[in-house]
């Protein structure tokens, strides 16, 4: 077993940036509560106002639409709700739909009831079915309300793009909001709320190389709101009370403004290293299936299965050569099981997947590393197979 860890987990959660880390102490320095009119208060506003600029600029927004919240989940029950206001007028929304494949925040329907939440059917590739979700929308009921829609701008299992302005186009067409989960595409590929023609946008300041525990809702607008889901002192406007998390807020705007610089040249950078991952692993297994390799995808994931390995077992032997990958997506607290991607896709989800995802950091020598182990573990795979 190798005695120097490689991480290859980034769709995880990202190292920790060292420009982030130095905003977060910088964060814990500042007295003042942003809520008061003193120096020191206005001095922290200051930051926060600062700190939400660059953020917005990182999905192409008004930084007035920029809600701070304490990660991506949260801003999915927040705006995943049949309860929305247009003013001080109740606006009802009557279903949410989401396709098999999206993040358990999302999939779980946030705060919709199970009777009114409906799932869009995945194509075999990995692309959600856009006729599917045309007829879906043309089958609503308007009386109960008006419909949304809740997709991935890309798969955190297999880094598929979803064409998310597609299908913004037919949600609208229907007369429905549209959300979309940026947190995997934004500082991988360039992201704008207005280009995806999207009404809410959800970002995670820790897959961007920013502090756990902080993230975004972003609006197209401010006329049409969820209603909030944490009720309190009125701070973002109303929509999410209670004392900013200053130090998190200013590591995830370093963290954004990163991320939002020279995204070209440093996927040019990543993908080439994940397409020498991908060409030695069908070197060493000619039978390794690899999702998406034909599609879009973003430059640093790459998902595959080889036949007869469960995931959870492929998990452990890289872990055991050093290696920290994903068996599918970490978004449930220590599980490893059935992948609800490849389910959707209409695969058999109990074998699984694995996963790995690159980043800024990654090396050729850590690649080198991947694809090593890679060998060893689909020669013992073959061994077993043929003692059997």
């Amino acid at each position: 077993m190798s005695t120097n860890r490689i991480y290859l987990d980034w769709n995880a959660t990202a190292p920790l940036l060292p420009e982030a880390r130095d905003a977060v102490l910088d964060g814990l320095d500042l007295c003042g509560n942003a809520s008061s009119v003193h120096r020191e208060g206005r001095a922290v506003r200051t930051r926060v106002e600062a700190a939400r600029r660059q953020v917005a600029a990182l999905a192409g927004a008004d930084p007035a639409h920029v809600t701070f919240l304490a990660g991506a989940t949260e801003a999915a029950n927040l705006v995943l709700t049949p309860d929305f206001r247009m003013g001080r007028s109740p606006v009802g929304l009557g279903a949410l739909y989401v396709s098999g494949m999206e993040h358990p925040a999302v999939f779980e329907g946030g705060r919709f009831p199970a009777g009114r939440r409906h799932e869009i059917p995945v194509l075999p590739t990995g692309v959600v079915d856009l006729d599917a979700l045309d007829a879906m929308l043309a089958a609503h009921d308007k009386s109960l309300g008006l419909p949304m829609v809740a997709l991935m701008l890309v798969n955190n299992e297999t880094g598929i793009i979803q064409p998310v302005a597609e299908a913004a186009g037919i949600v609208h067409r229907h007369g429905g909001l549209l959300v979309v989960d940026a947190v995997q595409g934004a500082g991988r590929i360039p992201v704008s709320i207005e280009a995806l023609d999207a009404d809410f946008l959800i970002l995670s300041s820790h897959k961007l190389g920013g502090p756990k525990g902080v993230g975004a809702l972003i609006t197209r607008g401010e006329t049409l709101m969820p209603a909030p889901l944490v009720r309190g002192g009125g701070q973002e406007k109303g929509h999410h009370s209670g004392t900013e998390n200053v130090p998190g807020i200013l590591g995830f705007a370093a963290a954004a403004a990163f991320a939002a610089d020279d995204i070209e040249s440093r996927n040019t950078r990543i993908a080439a290293l994940r397409d020498r991952l991908e060409d030695g692993m069908r070197a060493a297994c000619p039978d390794v299936e690899i999702y998406g390799a034909d599609l879009p995808r973003v430059a640093n994931t790459s998902f595959f299965t080889l036949p007869g390995l469960k995931a959870e077992t492929g998990q452990i032997a890289f872990d055991l050569e050093g290696i920290a990958l994903s068996a599918g997506s970490a978004c449930s607290s220590g599980k490893v099981g059935e992948s609800q991607v490849l389910k959707a896709m209409g695969r058999d989800p109990r074998l699984g997947g694995l996963r790995i995802s690159l980043g800024w950091a990654t090396t050729d020598e850590d690649i080198d590393a991947a694809i090593s182990a890679f060998g060893k573990i689909a020669g013992r795979r073959r061994a077993a197979g043929q003692a059997a």
